[in-house]
This record gives structure tokens, C-alpha cells and sequence, in this order.
């Protein structure tokens, strides 16, 4: 639970997947990773907005838990072979936390699967397996509250789908303006219901 909380440990290999998106997934692997880094960091900054406004505590700060914690170690993955210590919250952890909700953790893997879902719709929406045990990591250390992970849960995917439309937007106006023979190949960030672009002079479907 606790290494499935640690994203330095993950980050090697997301940076890897997003390279390799970015240089061998074609129009709809660089729209996939573009976007969803501009809509990852819009939702941090609105994260940290309603962690503000919200102001609740964690579990761990008004009672006791358990409490798991990864040896550090160079680079991150190798705490994976260390034991870890286990302990239970104390008068230390009540300010050493930020507030609980929506969870930063929970937020981020939720748009990731949306945004893998809408993508790369065969494949793309077993990643919200990964999203339920990060949610679930979460509670089990306690960090959150059940309630933070189904409300963070809700409030990602409408986050997700709100920014993924503005960017969608964005896309046609500036290309049907300054380069119309790109809008005509991709009409859309995510292509068909397939997950293909449209070629260019292929008739359109009838809804």
C-alpha cells in the first residue's frame, strides 16, 4: 500500500511510457500525453485551491492509525526490497499533513485513467485498476477518509472531461484558422469512436 502511494517510485517508468508515446504514438500518442500534462497541472493548482478551501484533517491527524512508512533510499524503486517500518500516528503527524480533501493522489491517476480511457479505449481502461488501488492505498494508510476518495473520484472525472472539451475547442479554432489541412486529417484530438482519425475526404458518419 504504501509503495502503491509513492509516485517517485513509479516515476521512471511514467516518464518512459510518456516518452515513448510522444516519439512512437503517432498524432494521437502526442495528443494524449500534451494533454493530459496541461490538464494534470491545471488540477493541481485546483487542488490545492479546495484543499484550502475544505481545510479537513486527515484520519491520521485526529486519531490514531497505523502507519506505514518505506525506508529512503537512491534511486526511489529500491525501497521495494527494504522492510518498512510500521508505527501509529502520533501528536507529530497532526501538522505535518496537508488538508484531506480531494487527495492530490487520487486526482491525478483519475484523470490519467479518463484520459486512457478516451484514448486508447480497448486497453486504456484497465488503468482504472491501478486508480482503485491507489484510492484504496490511501485509506488503508490513513491519509484519507473513505468519503475523500469517492468525492475525489467524482470531482477528477468531471475535471477530466471539462478540461479534455476546452482542449478539444482550442484545437479546432486555432487549426481550422492557421492550419486547416491539419484539422482535416485530425478533426479531433481523439480521434473516432475507434480511436482513428477520420482521412481526409472520408465521408462522416450519420448519427
Amino acid at each position: 500500500m504504501a509503495a502503491l502511494s509513492n509516485g517517485a517510485i513509479w516515476k521512471p517508468l511514467f516518464i518512459a511510457v510518456a516518452l515513448g508515446a510522444l516519439f512512437f504514438g503517432g498524432f494521437k500518442g502526442r495528443a494524449f500525453v500534451i494533454c493530459l500534462l496541461l490538464a494534470l497541472t491545471v488540477a493541481e493548482l485546483f487542488t490545492g485551491i479546495l484543499k484550502t478551501a475544505f481545510d479537513r484533517h486527515r484520519p491520521k491527524q485526529v486519531e490514531s492509525v497505523r502507519m506505514v512508512q518505506l525506508q529512503r533510499t537512491r534511486p526511489e524503486f529500491l525501497t521495494l526490497f527494504k522492510r518498512p517500518g510500521i508505527r501509529f500516528s502520533d501528536q507529530s503527524d497532526r501538522n505535518r499533513s496537508g488538508p484531506s480533501f480531494p487527495s492530490g493522489h487520487v486526482v491525478t491517476n483519475t484523470i490519467i485513467a479518463t484520459y486512457c480511457t478516451l484514448f486508447y479505449r480497448r486497453r486504456g481502461w484497465l488503468y482504472w485498476i491501478v486508480t482503485a488501488a491507489v484510492g484504496y492505498s490511501r485509506i488503508y494508510l490513513g491519509a484519507h477518509w473513505p468519503s475523500d476518495v469517492v468525492g475525489t473520484l467524482f470531482l477528477a472525472i468531471g475535471e477530466a472531461l471539462l478540461l479534455l472539451g476546452l482542449f478539444e475547442l482550442i484545437w479546432r479554432t486555432v487549426t481550422r484558422k492557421w492550419m486547416p489541412w491539419l484539422l482535416a486529417q485530425h478533426p479531433g484530438l481523439i480521434g473516432d469512436f475507434r480511436g482513428r482519425a477520420r482521412r481526409p475526404g472520408a465521408p462522416q458518419r450519420s448519427i
